[in-house]
């Protein structure tokens, strides 16, 4: 049933199908296609591309979270998407929201009129916190900086949206690529000053499925991420992960084409993980590489566990995914010691993206 946003424009519950290229799925694989248009106009670069069977196992729901979708027409054709996370972890309070519209639609109020929908469906499952994040274009207009203290974004067309809907800009986030076509010797040399630093750790690391014998250290890191890394203002429900959870994370992983190396430090005297990074690609080996958690928990910082973990991944995805020209990974602005180790490794920074919340009480 469509929902009228404005006199031609309406919002539609979208009804995943069992497969992408089901007889039935002709509007999911549109709004798959749009998405990747309105990453592309918005960045300007195309690591975000999804194809609809990649796209689809992030969409359903499970016992993790729930999620709902809307496909966004104008006079009839596909413009763009909303979307609410709602995280299932006890105790949360807060949804991700996102609302993803071709640049051509914006400042017709559709946007606008899409924002209580998404109110509506924090209060339906009981949250009180709205929280999105979206990278921003470019631009030398005036800027709206972070109440940490790190980082800035446009006064533009999106911050000026999101402000007038009543969320704030709590946090920013850089954006850094990294060439992957250089020579390892660099890499290697830091590996080697941080092994020094890291006496009373060893490197493990591991393809995804997890071998049994790190599931549960694993799970325990991985919960760690929403209380350990730094979240200024934001809601940071804790996240409870088990063996169990990081088997469905893996099945989902493996259903859309992903390969993920995960490379841990352990704790030689408690024989316990201690630090984590994750890299991961899509079914095309050449396109981009994602650095999505790392983490070195809290207990065991300062002794360049960062370093020890990042290097040692790069110099085993090279003989994992070769033709893949660039990594792209997304730290805190207020994250100084992992940004300090990507500028040592070579990143250099692409763009930034804002992460704003409207509390709803």
């Amino acid at each position: 049933m469509d929902i009228p946003l404005t006199a031609d424009a309406s919002l539609r519950p979208l009804v995943l199908p069992a497969r992408a290229d089901a007889a039935d799925a002709k509007e999911f694989r549109d709004l798959a296609r749009v998405r990747n248009q309105v990453y592309r106009e918005l960045t300007g670069r195309d690591e975000q591309d999804l194809a609809p069977d990649e796209l689809l196992p992030l969409l359903r729901s499970g016992p993790d979270r729930t999620t709902v979708v809307w496909v966004v027409r104008h006079h009839g054709a596909v413009i763009g998407r909303a979307m609410v996370d709602i995280p299932q972890d006890q105790g949360a309070r807060s949804i991700i929201a996102t609302i993803e519209l071709l640049p051509r639609a914006w400042g017709r109020g559709i946007g606008r009129a899409i924002v209580p929908h998404l109110e509506a469906a924090a209060l339906a499952h009981g949250r009180t916190v709205i929280q999105t994040w979206t990278e921003q274009q470019a631009s030398d207009r005036p800027r709206l900086h972070a109440p940490t203290g790190y980082g800035s974004v446009p006064d533009d067309h999106v911050a000026r949206f999101l402000t007038r809907s009543g969320f704030t800009l709590e946090q920013v986030h850089r954006v850094s690529i990294l060439d992957l076509h250089r020579r390892d010797d660099r890499i290697r040399q830091l590996n080697d000053e941080a092994r020094t630093r890291a006496r009373d750790y060893d490197v493990v690391s591991w393809m995804l499925p997890t071998p049994i014998e790190h599931v549960d250290g694993y799970a325990w890191m991985k919960s760690r991420m929403s209380t350990d890394a730094p979240s200024a203002g934001l809601d940071a429900d804790e996240e409870r992960w088990d063996a169990a959870r990081v088997r469905r994370m893996e099945a989902r992983e493996h259903e859309r084409g992903n390969t993920m190396l995960v490379t841990a430090a352990r704790h030689r005297p408690t024989g316990k993980l201690a630090a984590f990074t994750e890299l991961a690609i899509g079914r095309d080996r050449a396109a981009t590489t994602h650095q999505n958690d790392t983490l070195v928990l809290r207990e065991h910082r300062g002794h360049r566990l960062g370093l020890l973990i990042k290097t040692a991944a790069l110099l085993s995805w090279s003989g994992i995914a070769p033709e893949s020209p660039h990594l792209i990974t997304y730290n805190a602005e207020e994250n100084r010691p992992m940004l300090s180790i990507n500028e040592a490794l070579g990143f250099t920074a692409r763009a930034h993206e804002g992460a704003w919340k409207k509390d709803l009480t």
